[in-house]
């Protein structure tokens, strides 16, 4: 396969593309970046783009590719809900238009986050904004669109772009992970299973966390 990642400087960006570098059957890495990544490998090729919402300065390398990761978001804290829509809604949907053009064949997963509204109509204005974003990207020509809901992800040991509150977490992740199986994943996970779902497909479109943790095991059901 060939992939697209988006928001490869931020820690599920990360996460994914160290796993995508790992991955035999993916044979190309496009990152598209505000920023540099500093990685290095012979599969991976860097594009930068200052403005996602509209990626037409990059247009002509988005092409031919089989899936994209979009990893790409912002916290809430602090933002009005016009500059928080702006800035994950226009934003996404901005680019995804823009590669269901370049490639209708294209599987599509969005990395949204556990506690989504897809109603579009609850209390929390980053939930109702997330919901609009999944529900937008349904509608596009895509062969497959996913959005996944990650809990609490046990980061990847080496990776640098952890973010710090991880660290207080890190201790406990096995007694979460049993006391909370609905709410917890590793890193790992999440990013094997965006790309399973590339690779295999899902019969859910929204992904919870216990789907995230089935579909990255599924690589070994499939070879079994």
């Amino acid at each position: 396969m060939r992939v697209i990642i988006t928001g490869a400087t931020g820690m599920v960006g990360e996460g994914v593309l160290h796993e995508c570098l790992l991955d035999a059957d993916i044979e190309q890495v496009l990152v598209v970046t505000r920023r540099a990544t500093g990685v290095q490998h012979p599969k991976l090729r860097e594009v930068l783009l200052t403005n996602f919402a509209d990626p037409a300065p990059v247009g002509d390398e988005l092409s031919g590719y089989d899936a994209c990761f979009f990893c790409l978001g912002v916290s809430s804290i602090g933002m009005s809900e016009a500059e928080y829509s702006r800035l994950t809604y226009d934003l996404t949907l901005g680019f995804a238009r823009t590669l269901a053009h370049l490639n209708p064949q294209m599987t599509f997963c969005y990395v949204s986050g556990a506690g989504t509204d897809g109603t579009e109509r609850g209390r929390q204005m980053w939930a109702r904004v997330k919901g609009r974003t999944e529900n937008a990207l349904q509608q596009l020509p895509f062969r497959r669109v996913y959005a996944f809901r990650p809990g609490y992800m046990h980061p990847t040991p080496g990776l640098k772009n952890t973010l710090s509150g991880y660290r207080y977490f890190t201790w406990a992740y096995p007694a979460l992970r049993k006391l909370f199986p609905g709410h917890v994943s590793t890193l790992q996970e999440m990013a094997q299973a965006l790309i399973n779902a590339a690779k295999f497909g899902y019969p859910k479109p929204v992904l919870e966390v216990k789907d995230i943790v089935q579909l990255a095991h599924q690589q070994a059901a499939e070879q079994a």
